[in-house]
């Protein structure tokens, strides 16, 4: 697909001439004589990139970039004037213009100037998405092929896998997943396997009876029913126990399951779309994964690419990010400086869009101008790196998650709860006190 152009200038013979050199590049070029009518096009026709002139009759260059700033945040604007001073350049790439050239400009700057600028705004007024699709951005050819095949199995039922490092969208690619197939009107139920105990994870997946054990005290449907018609995502499959993965091949074998204390076996019909960031294969030959339960989840592979395999889709990622920050809602924050883009582009992201989200977030919180500035971006990226919470910090993690787990088995009964946690009644009301739990939301709600 091409990128459009959309050039603005009152000189009717210069617009002229850098359509034709621009066409000739292979882009598509829309021209138009004021502010007003850039306006005016841009709502009818969207853009990846505006050139303008800074003096024209009406609004001028800087004017149409407050309204293309407020209207369309992230399209990038390319100011030019022929009698251009070096305050008003300033000012201009303050405000977050991508770059101010001087007329008459080299005809080789103001291409290079053009691709810079399309590579770091990531063509963000471009594609639109099916529905399906849309909470993926994206302009990496590695995950347009990815999405393409997604799309071919969606309304097929089987078993998906999707691998790759943390925090590169495996969850929100398994909701791709389930909402291109239109033909399913169940809903996406995910779990964590990691997060759980064995005895827990079971019931949670299966469901358990009445009385089936310490703690059970109503009927748990369990996940793969409230899936029923619909996607079960078992995230972080890699870690679930031994015994446990027995007990899933049979249920995905026979598509029937059993509950905690049933005699009765129940039939389910659900998808399956499973993820993990650990090698399964290398699990395998050590004994810690079944082969036969993982041929039979990995039906169909999709392996997603590290960010810093796809470096073009940190910049429309970033922006994203960006806009749904409170600082650019309230207009505080606006846009990156291109050299605080660069530093993103150049990063090794080893926590991947997940990091990246993080870096956009906090940046946008500190910044003091309304262009997040480089120095920022390399401040975060030196935190992020150096950020590994402690050993307490992720015990205290795991054992709020671990209670809220408890609580929501036994709907909010601290007594059985304690029971199931194996502590007496007094102890897990401290644990609860200190991790600031109220049991009171959990009662009534299986």
């Amino acid at each position: 697909m091409q990128d459009r152009l959309l050039l603005v200038d009152d000189d009717t013979n210069l617009l002229k001439l850098l359509s034709i050199r621009l066409e000739a590049e292979g882009f598509a070029v829309e021209t138009v004589e004021s502010a007003e009518l850039a306006l005016q096009c841009l709502r009818n026709t969207p853009a990846d990139l505006v050139i303008t002139d800074l003096r024209m009759e009406g609004a001028s260059g800087l004017e149409l970039f407050e309204q293309i700033r407020h209207f369309y945040p992230g399209l990038p604007v390319i100011i030019m004037s022929a009698q251009g001073t070096i305050p008003e350049a300033v000012t201009a790439t303050q405000k977050g213009v991508f770059e101010f050239l001087t007329k008459p400009v080299d005809k080789t700057l103001l291409l290079t100037t053009i691709r810079a600028a399309l590579q770091q705004s990531g063509g963000v007024q471009k594609e639109i998405f099916e529905d399906w699709r849309e909470h993926i951005v994206t302009r990496s050819p590695a995950m347009a092929h990815i999405l393409n095949q997604v799309k071919q199995i969606a309304t097929s039922d089987v078993s998906v896998l999707i691998t790759g490092d943390s925090g590169t969208g495996k969850e929100l690619l398994a909701r791709a997943v389930h909402e291109a197939d239109e033909q399913r009107e169940g809903p996406l139920v995910a779990v964590n396997c990691g997060a759980l105990p064995e005895q827990l994870l079971e019931s949670e997946l299966f469901g358990h009876t009445k009385g089936a054990f310490t703690g059970a005290i109503n009927e748990h449907i369990g996940l793969f029913r409230a899936a029923a018609g619909g996607t079960l995502f078992l995230d972080e499959i890699g870690d679930i126990p031994l015994p446990l993965q027995v007990k899933l091949l049979r249920a995905l074998q026979e598509r029937r399951i059993r509950p905690i204390g049933s005699t009765e076996s129940l039939p389910v019909d659900v998808r399956i779309i499973s993820a993990t960031n650990r090698d399964l294969e290398h699990d395998m030959r050590d004994g810690l994964f079944r082969e036969d339960l993982f041929y039979r989840l990995n039906v169909v592979n999709f392996h997603l690419p590290s960010l810093a395999e796809r470096v073009e889709d940190i910049p429309p990622l970033a922006n994203h990010f960006l806009r749904s920050t409170g600082a650019h809602k309230s207009g505080n924050v606006t846009s990156f400086a291109p050299t605080a883009m660069e530093v993103m582009i150049s990063a090794p992201w080893p926590g991947n869009v997940r990091q990246l989200e993080n870096v956009v977030q906090r940046t946008a919180a500190l910044s003091t101008t309304p262009v997040i500035p480089e120095a920022l971006v390399r401040e975060a990226l030196t935190v992020e790196d150096h950020y590994l919470p402690s050993l307490s910090q992720a015990r205290e993690q795991f054992e709020h998650d671990y209670l809220v787990k408890v609580l929501r088995l036994t709907e909010g009964s601290v007594a059985n709860a304690a029971l199931l946690a194996q502590r007496n009644r007094t102890d897990f009301y401290k644990l609860l006190k200190r991790h600031n739990i109220n049991p009171e939301p959990f009662k009534n709600n299986p």
